[in-house]
């Protein structure tokens, strides 16, 4: 089976971690871009669908490592095309990716095969937005919730109006059960599937902030309250790969002294590639 890659992962559970995992809590606000700014509205994810996921291959995408390793071995031409078309290739097709594999000793066939049948680079991240809301308050203390995501320039700006998505039925709108023997609890779960832009390959930050403010445009104007309470992740992003899908949740719970609103929890943040 492919293995799924849990790339960041914070539990809203304390404890819980994960490898190849990078957190901040606390600390002052990494360095951002601080040139130009991308915003998208969360609010216009309503009806998307949810990202497709693709079926599971026993056999994995050769990468154009495993290539390389394969010519070095004594596999022909024929063979490694024939592998190629068979499975496909995560390789780095680029005219840099292809000059590498030829100085390895890759030949002209399979370099062409690489170009024909490598997977197309990854444009854009699937991102599935869970929120999570336990109890019965009304409205939430920070009324807005962000997701900075660094892209080499380019800052960009998710951002959510809490009161608006709060006071619709959204097209991925739920009552989840979460009872124990104990005690009955429902929690109102709101899913916003939709696609983040990405231009660069490699290591990405998210911060996940909560924030009274709706104009906020870079982690620099959050509060230094809001600071401490956010949430850093990292993930790499495959040049290339069949499925490019990260979750994201964010969990507010009923406040224990002002009973009709919502307190942000915290955030758990995972990415899959195949």
């Amino acid at each position: 089976m492919i293995a799924h890659a849990l790339i960041a992962t914070l539990a809203l559970v304390a404890g819980q971690t994960a490898p190849r995992v990078s957190t901040s809590r606390g600390t002052p606000v990494p360095v951002f871009p601080q040139g130009e700014v991308q915003t998208i509205n969360l609010i216009e994810w309503n009806s998307n669908q949810f990202p497709r996921i693709y079926e599971r291959s026993d056999q994995l995408p050769l990468t154009g490592e495993e290539v390389a390793k394969l010519a070095k071995a004594g596999f022909t031409s024929a063979q490694l095309v024939k592998m190629i078309e068979e499975r496909r290739c995560a390789c780095d097709a680029s005219a840099d990716g292809l000059i590498r594999l030829k100085q390895e000793g890759v030949s002209q066939e399979v370099l062409s095969a690489i170009s024909l049948h490598g997977l197309a680079p990854n444009r854009a991240l699937d991102l599935l937005v869970t929120l999570d809301f336990t109890g019965e308050s009304r409205s939430a203390r920070e009324a807005f919730l962000y997701f900075f995501v660094d892209d080499g320039d380019i800052t960009r700006v998710l951002t959510l109006n809490l009161p608006e998505l709060l006071r619709n039925q959204n097209a991925h709108d739920a009552m989840v059960d979460r009872s124990d023997i104990l005690r009955a609890r429902l929690v109102r779960r709101i899913q916003l599937p939709g696609k983040v832009p990405l231009t660069k390959y490699g290591a990405h930050r998210v911060l996940v902030a909560a924030s009274a403010s709706p104009t906020l445009t870079h982690p620099s104007q959050l509060t230094e309250l809001e600071r401490a309470k956010a949430q850093l992740y990292t993930f790499d992003y495959p040049r290339a790969s069949l499925q490019s899908l990260c979750r994201l949740t964010a969990g507010y719970r009923q406040d224990a002294v002002l009973a009709y609103k919502w307190r942000f929890e915290g955030s758990r943040f995972e990415c899959e590639w195949n």
